[in-house]
């Protein structure tokens, strides 16, 4: 009898599925973990120019970089999806309002920063809806009504 017995390839069978598996699998991960930081990468660029936008139209209490991330991440979030819906007029007329509820609540004359923030994040975010926004708001009444 020989000192070295040879098994069968049939048991040598699970070592090669295994590897296969494993591969395959660390080929998966590795394809999500360049794409989660590719969008990192373009969630910060956007955030670092949503800021110098920001500091260029005067804002004094600017957000952090991870918290533009955070909430808007590298597409806009919820306010790049379609922002003059009915759904989005209707929330920013109630901001500007009296504070009231019910029947009480109130139009006011908004000041005229009231929407350049947001008006900022279309135009890093999703320029193409910039303009229909823009007219949409500029129908709006403002005035210089908080003091600097």
């Amino acid at each position: 009898m020989s000192e070295f017995t040879h098994e069968p390839e049939h048991h040598n069978r699970w070592v090669y599925w295994g590897a296969w598996i494993l591969l395959i699998g660390f080929m998966v991960i590795g394809l999500f973990t360049f794409s989660a930081a590719n969008e990192t990468r373009r969630a910060s660029e956007k955030a670092n120019e949503l800021v110098s936008v920001l500091e260029d139209l005067g804002a004094t209490s600017l957000p952090t970089d991870d918290q533009i991330v955070r909430v808007l991440g590298d597409d806009g979030g919820a306010i790049c999806d379609d922002p003059t819906s009915a759904l989005r007029k209707a929330t920013l007329y109630s901001m500007m309002s009296n504070g009231a509820s019910g029947p009480g609540m109130r139009p006011v004359v908004a000041d005229t920063r009231a929407v350049q923030g947001q008006l900022a994040v279309i135009q890093v975010y999703c320029p193409d809806e910039l303009e229909d926004f823009k007219s949409y708001v500029s129908d709006l009444k403002y005035d210089d009504v908080v003091n600097r």
